[in-house]
């Protein structure tokens, strides 16, 4: 034990750390620039409406399908720096290209088709390697420590993303109101740029994995690996609540861009500063969530992120361009659950499953999870259209979308916090 604790505290070790926490940062700013209002302002200047905007920003969920391939590759992997660096690049210089169709010569009639095919590009060299990555960087961390290590690493990414995001919106901002919309995208494109060479020299300053003797030699069948995730039953309750929770938040995130610009009238440094507001609110909650997990385990983590996702999809029900101040208290609350959600979700997968399948855990949930939350942004485009087809009524009453779709998410988070609670919560953990 005392040899481990060395080695955890060796220079190498403490490097990697370091090296990894930037890394996560600079991925973040770039997915601060794929996301929300900045990715709906270039998708509907190619020509994308407000219900395809959204599905579309729901990929993400659908992406995750691609780690299913890692399912089969990842034991064969002889050197994970070498394979992480060739696809997470590929999906970060995709996602430069993205905001540079509007100046492609054949914008107008393929721009929609190119735009899909690169996002699905982007995600497949994300995620084929993001469990890998995760399961590298945290290698580096003594097991008791992971959760007070991951909500660090986020308050990094937190509080850099913040300078990130308010530069951006007011530089998109200055660029709009001189007219030159397209010219805020080129910024855009260049800013992910830098984001992607120093997000390379991070993966680049981290040791290489070491990985289990028993790894290297064993050739692990199929049939083991199945009975070991989906075969274990604790594993298939995470998976359902992972399923909830999918649900609930893709049937309406991906249609709140265009919402916050076009019918709550908010201009892109207010929708930054907002962002802001949430963020710095996330990264004061996030180390105390950390050992919150730490003491009382990951999926009581989980579920009381779920009890501010909840109050979060409520406060939305109520946002109009009359009450739009509702879509600030959305966006703070949802900021602040993801510190309790999102981490702990990777995490969870160490309580219920062997460590030595997690990265194939992890993509088989994500990726059954991810599948169902895309159906759900598909059913969440279809009600969007539809009601917007109706002129934004309702019975006789103005209601928008949006607030239908929040309606819709508070159901579904309830159902997750009592299964959470109830099924989860009632679980062995394992300590490893």
């Amino acid at each position: 034990m005392e040899e481990n604790i060395d080695l955890y505290e060796s220079r190498e070790f403490k490097r990697s750390r370091t090296a990894y926490k930037w890394e996560c940062a600079f991925e973040y700013f770039t997915s601060l620039m794929v996301a929300d209002s900045l990715l709906a302002k270039l998708l509907t200047s190619i020509g994308f409406s407000d219900a395809e905007t959204g599905i579309l920003s729901s990929f993400i969920s659908l992406a995750f399908l691609f780690q299913i391939i890692s399912i089969f590759v990842i034991r064969k992997i002889t050197n994970t720096k070498r394979f992480a660096v060739l696809f997470h690049s590929l999906g970060q210089i995709v996602c430069i290209i993205i905001f540079l169709v509007p100046f492609m010569p054949f914008a107008k009639p393929f721009g929609k088709a190119f735009t899909v095919v690169c996002v699905l590009i982007a995600y497949f060299g994300n995620y084929m390697v993001a469990t890998l990555i995760y399961r590298w960087g945290n290698s580096f961390v003594e097991p008791t420590k992971r959760g007070r290590f991951n909500s660090g690493k986020e308050m990094l990414s937190l509080l850099t993303g913040v300078v990130v995001s308010i530069t951006v919106g007011i530089a998109v901002d200055k660029f709009e109101k001189a007219g030159n919309a397209k010219g805020s995208f080129l910024f855009i494109a260049i800013a992910v740029l830098i984001f992607f060479v120093c997000d390379l020299a991070m993966l680049l300053l981290m040791k290489n994995e070491i990985k289990p003797k028993q790894e290297k030699e064993e050739s692990v069948p199929m049939r083991v690996i199945l009975k070991n995730t989906l075969g274990n039953k604790s594993f298939r309750n995470i998976i359902i609540l992972a399923i909830l929770w999918n649900c609930a938040r893709y049937i309406t995130v991906g249609f709140l861009g265009t919402y916050k610009t076009e019918d709550l009238a908010y201009t892109m440094t207010v929708i930054q500063v907002i962002n802001i507001a949430a963020c710095l609110a996330r990264a004061l909650i996030s180390k105390p969530f950390g050992k919150y997990s730490d003491k009382r385990t990951f999926a009581k983590g989980i579920e009381l992120g779920l009890v501010i996702a909840a109050a979060a999809f409520f406060s939305g029900i109520f946002a109009t361009p009359e009450t739009r101040f509702f879509i600030i208290v959305h966006t703070v609350l949802f900021h602040v659950c993801m510190a309790g959600v999102e981490g702990n979700f990777v995490n969870v997968t160490y309580s219920y499953v062997d460590s030595r399948y997690f990265a194939e855990a992890s993509a088989i949930k994500n990726c059954i999870s991810g599948v169902f939350g895309f159906g759900a942004s598909l059913i969440g485009g279809k009600i969007l259209a539809t009601v917007q087809a109706n002129n934004n009524t309702l019975f006789g009453y103005t209601v928008y979308g949006q607030q239908i779709l929040f309606a819709i998410s508070f159901v579904l988070i309830l159902c997750a916090i009592l299964f959470a609670h109830f099924v989860v919560g009632k679980q062995k953990v394992m300590i490893q």
